[in-house]
C-alpha cells in the first residue's frame, strides 16, 4: 500500500506561493482587460468574488500535485499539471461568470473571454515560472560546485536515454566525482546533437578524434564513463575500452539502469561486463509481492548465489531474513554487508550444516520462515566426481533435511537451487541434484494429493547454468591465468556453455517462486531459466584475453587440457522425459513434472544412508543409477584434443 506524503512547512511554502500567484494572475488579467476606469469600477465585487475562488485554487493545485511537488525536481509532467490547474480554474471562471455573477449583477459578462483567456496565460506564466528559475538557480549553484570540487573532466559514452540519466545525476548532485564535457554515442541518431547542453563528438569508435579535439580547446580528459548501452557486444566495447587505456583514461562503468530501487554509483569495468548477452525484462513489483514483509530464510547465504538472493530479498522488502551457513568467515561478510545497507530488516545469521539434520529443525522451528530459498551445496563437478559421497550427504541428504525442515516449520515455499547439469546427468553433480529435485517434487506432489491439507507449502526447483564471476567459475580462473602471463586453460575446443549474471539469475530465481505461489495448481515444480545463446568456452577465453589488452596466441597461450570427469560439451536445457511448458513468464520456463512416488524414493533414501554409512562407492553408484535412468555416464569427445 503506497503511503501518503506528509503535509509539511515547506508545502505549506508551496500552497502560500500558488494562492498569491493566483490571485496575481486574477487582477492583472483584469486590469488588462478594463484599464485603470473600469477595473475601478468593478475592483470592490472583484474581491469580493476572490477570496472563494482563491480557496478553489488551493484544491486545484492540491488535486494535480502542484503543492506536493519538489521544485528542484521540476519536470515535464509537473508543468503539465500546472496547464491541467491552470484550464481547470479557467473553466470555473467562465462557469463562474456565465452563471452565477454576470447574469445577476450586470445583465452581461463580468469577466469576459479576453480575460479569463489573459487569466490563463498569467496563470501558467506564474505558476511555472518561478518553479522553472528555482530549477535553474539550483542547477547552476550544483555545477558551480562540482566544477570547483576535484571532479574529473569525463567523457559519457552511450545512447542519449542513458546519457540523459547521467547528466541529470550529475546536476542533481548525485555524481560529484565527474565533470561531463562530452559524450560518445553508439546511435547516428545522436551525431551532432547536444544533451543537456553537453555535445555529442562521435561514435563509440571516435574516441581518440573526440580527445585531440577537446584537447584543442584546452579541456584535458581524465576519466571516461560507459553507459549499459555503451557495453553492449554490437557497439564494440573492447576496442574502446582498449583504446581508453592507451590514452590513460580512467574507466567506469554504471550499473544496469531499469532497477530504479538501487541508486546508480560508478565502478571500475570488469572484463565480465563485456560478455553479457541483453538481460530479460526483470517484473519487479512482482518480485517486491513475493518477498515485501516477510520472513525468508536462505541456506548457503555465503555464497555467491546464496549471498545475492540475500540482497535482493532485502531490496525488495522482506522484514526478517536468516542467513544460514557452515563458512564463518562467508557468514560474517554478508551480515556485515547487509547491516550497513539495510537498517530496517532483521537480519540474523547462524553457523549451520545442512547435513546436521537436528540443528536445521530446531533452526527452522525457531525462526518460522514464510520463504526458504536452498542455495547451499557442493557444485565442483571433477571434486564430486572424485569424492561424490560427500555430494551425497550435502546436495541430497541436506536437502532433505532443508525440505523437511521447511514443511515442519509450516514455510509457504522452498525453492532449491539447482542446475542445469540435473538434466540427462552425466555427473555426481549432476546425478545428486536430480535426485534432491524429485525428491522435492515428490514433496510437492504428495502434498498437493493428500487428503489432509494441514500445510500448502510448496516445494520447487531452480535450474540455471554458470553465473558470469560466481565462486570457482571460469570468468575468475581465466582472468587469474592471463594476470599471470598465461597460459589459459581450456578443456576442449569444442566446449559450450550458457551463461548469465547472478544478479539476473537471482531476480529470476525470485520470479519463478513467485509464480508457483500464485498458481493454484501444482502442475509446475521445476523451472528452468532462460540461459539465452550459449558461449563457447574457446571463444570466452580469446575475448578475455583481448578485453585485458593481449593478443591471445602471441602474449598469452591458451592451451586445451583434455576434459574433465563428469564434464559433457554441450549443456541441455530440457530432458526428452520432462518437455519444457511455457508459463507466460519473461525469462522462465517449466519441465513438465517427472519424479516416481516418496514411498520409492523413502526406499532409495534408506539404501543410500546405509551405502554411505558403509563407504560402499559401488553400491551408491548403482542406487542413484537406478533412481535417476536418464544418467548417461561421461560424456567423451570423439575428437583428439591437442
Amino acid at each position: 500500500m503506497t503511503r501518503l506524503p506528509v503535509f509539511t512547512f515547506r508545502n505549506l511554502l508551496i500552497a502560500t506561493h500558488d494562492v498569491l500567484a493566483t490571485a496575481a494572475a486574477v487582477i492583472l488579467s483584469f486590469y488588462f482587460r478594463f484599464g485603470d476606469e473600469d477595473f475601478a469600477g468593478r475592483l470592490p465585487l472583484l474581491l469580493r468574488i476572490l477570496p472563494y475562488f482563491l480557496i478553489l485554487s488551493v484544491a486545484v493545485c492540491y488535486a494535480f500535485n502542484l503543492t506536493m511537488t519538489k521544485w528542484r525536481f521540476i519536470s515535464t509532467p509537473d508543468l503539465l499539471n500546472i496547464v491541467k490547474a491552470a484550464t481547470v480554474l479557467a473553466v470555473a471562471l467562465i462557469a463562474l461568470d456565465y452563471v452565477f455573477v454576470a447574469p445577476n449583477v450586470y445583465g452581461t459578462f463580468f469577466f469576459g473571454k479576453a480575460t479569463i483567456l489573459a487569466y490563463w496565460f498569467f496563470e501558467i506564466a506564474f505558476l511555472s515560472g518561478s518553479r522553472i528559475a528555482y530549477r535553474y538557480y539550483r542547477y547552476t549553484r550544483t555545477r558551480s560546485r562540482t566544477r570547483s570540487s576535484n571532479a574529473a573532466p569525463a567523457l559519457i559514452v552511450g545512447v542519449a536515454a542513458d546519457v540523459e540519466l547521467v547528466l541529470r545525476s550529475v546536476e542533481s548532485g548525485a555524481f560529484r566525482q565527474i565533470w561531463p564535457v562530452g559524450v560518445l554515442s553508439p546511435s547516428r541518431a545522436d551525431q551532432g546533437q547536444l544533451i543537456r547542453g553537453v555535445p555529442v563528438l562521435g561514435g563509440t569508435d571516435d574516441l581518440a578524434k573526440a580527445l585531440e579535439q577537446l584537447a584543442s580547446r584546452k579541456r584535458s580528459i581524465e576519466r571516461l564513463v560507459m553507459t549499459p548501452s555503451a557495453l553492449v557486444i554490437e557497439n564494440g566495447p573492447e576496442h574502446l575500452l582498449s583504446a581508453a587505456r592507451k590514452a590513460g583514461l580512467r574507466v567506469s562503468r554504471l550499473p544496469a539502469m531499469e532497477d530504479g530501487r538501487e541508486p546508480l554509483k560508478l565502478a571500475p569495468v570488469a572484463v565480465e561486463d563485456l560478455l553479457l548477452r541483453p538481460a530479460v525484462k526483470i517484473d519487479y513489483a512482482r518480485l517486491e509481492g513475493l518477498v515485501k514483509g516477510r520472513s525468508v530464510l536462505v541456506t548457503g547465504g555465503g555464497g555467491s548465489i546464496g549471498s545475492e538472493i540475500c540482497r535482493r530479498v532485502v531490496t525488495f522488502g522482506a522484514a526478517r531474513l536468516m542467513i544460514l551457513e557452515n563458512a564463518e568467515p562467508a557468514l560474517y561478510a554478508i551480515q556485515e554487508g547487509l547491516n550497513a545497507v539495510a537498517a530496517d530488516v532483521e537480519i540474523a545469521g547462524r553457523i549451520a550444516d545442512i547435513r546436521d539434520r537436528d540443528r536445521i529443525f530446531t533452526v527452522m522451528a525457531e525462526f518460522k520462515p514464510d520463504i526458504v530459498f536452498h542455495a547451499a551445496a557442493l557444485k565442483h563437478v571433477p571434486i564430486l566426481e572424485r569424492d561424490f559421497g560427500e555430494g551425497v550427504k550435502t546436495n541430497i541428504f541436506g536437502t532433505i533435511n532443508v525440505a523437511d525442515a521447511a514443511l515442519a516449520a509450516g514455510a509457504q515455499a522452498m525453492v532449491m537451487i539447482s542446475t542445469d547439469k540435473a538434466i540427462e546427468p552425466v555427473s555426481m553433480l549432476g546425478l545428486t541434484k536430480r535426485f534432491a529435485e524429485m525428491y522435492c517434487q515428490a514433496l510437492d506432489h504428495n502434498i498437493a494429493t493428500s487428503d489432509s491439507r494441514e500445510t500448502a507449502t510448496r516445494f520447487i526447483s531452480v535450474r540455471f547454468g554458470n553465473v558470469l564471476a560466481s565462486n570457482g567459475s571460469v570468468v575468475p580462473k581465466f582472468k587469474s591465468q592471463i594476470e599471470a602471463g598465461g597460459p589459459v586453460t581450456v578443456t576442449h575446443p569444442d566446449m559450450v556453455r550458457f551463461f548469465m549474471t547472478i544478479r539476473e539469475a537471482c531476480d529470476l530465481v525470485l520470479t519463478a517462486a513467485s509464480h508457483a505461489l500464485k498458481t493454484a495448481t501444482r502442475d509446475v515444480s521445476v523451472y528452468v531459466l532462460n540461459m539465452g545463446q550459449p558461449v563457447k568456452i574457446a571463444d570466452l577465453a580469446d575475448r578475455l584475453i583481448r578485453l585485458s589488452g593481449f593478443v591471445p596466441g602471441e602474449d598469452i597461450e591458451v592451451v586445451f587440457t583434455g576434459m574433465r570427469p563428469g564434464e559433457r560439451l554441450h549443456e541441455i536445457l530440457f530432458a526428452n522425459e520432462e518437455p519444457p511448458t511455457e508459463i507466460g513468464v519473461d525469462g522462465v520456463m517449466a519441465a513438465k513434472p517427472n519424479e516416481p512416488p516418496i514411498t520409492v524414493l523413502q526406499g532409495w533414501i534408506n539404501d543410500l544412508r546405509a551405502a554411505v554409512d558403509k563407504r560402499d562407492s559401488g553400491k551408491v553408484r548403482s542406487i542413484l543409477k537406478g533412481a535417476v535412468p536418464e544418467f548417461k555416464g561421461a560424456q567423451r569427445p570423439s575428437s583428439d584434443i591437442h
